[in-house]
């Protein structure tokens, strides 16, 4: 399988359960275990039903998320993958995209724009 070369920000379109399909920049994180999206867009997006809540542990402390499945597509590839859902407005990027998307064949090259 051939890699796909990403950056460190890319555009991902999430595709909502109201026949509704958005873009938003998202940031790419290798250090995130799982990917997560804003609330709002989750919202906005019909996005779940919530599949279970998660501890996760990251910068600002530990905290109860729901996990909700997402079908996105990331540089051309679509798949379906679990999402924590947080309040990510006082964020640059709506979207983090962890290892669980990134082991599915990309590669980042931080000097790609």
């Amino acid at each position: 399988m051939k890699k796909k070369i990403i950056g460190l920000v890319e555009d991902v379109i999430i595709f909502g359960n109201n026949n509704k399909e958005k873009t938003f920049p998202g940031r790419i994180d290798t250090g995130a275990e799982k990917s997560s999206i804003d609330t709002k867009i989750a919202s906005e997006l019909n996005l779940g039903p919530v599949l279970r809540t998660k501890k996760i542990k990251s910068a600002h402390g530990t905290t109860l998320r729901p996990i909700v499945e997402v079908e996105v597509e990331l540089a051309g590839e679509k798949m379906k993958a679990l999402f924590s859902v947080v309040d990510r407005s006082h964020m640059k990027y709506p979207v983090l995209i962890g290892q669980n998307i990134l082991t599915n064949g990309f590669l980042i090259d931080p000097s790609k724009k």
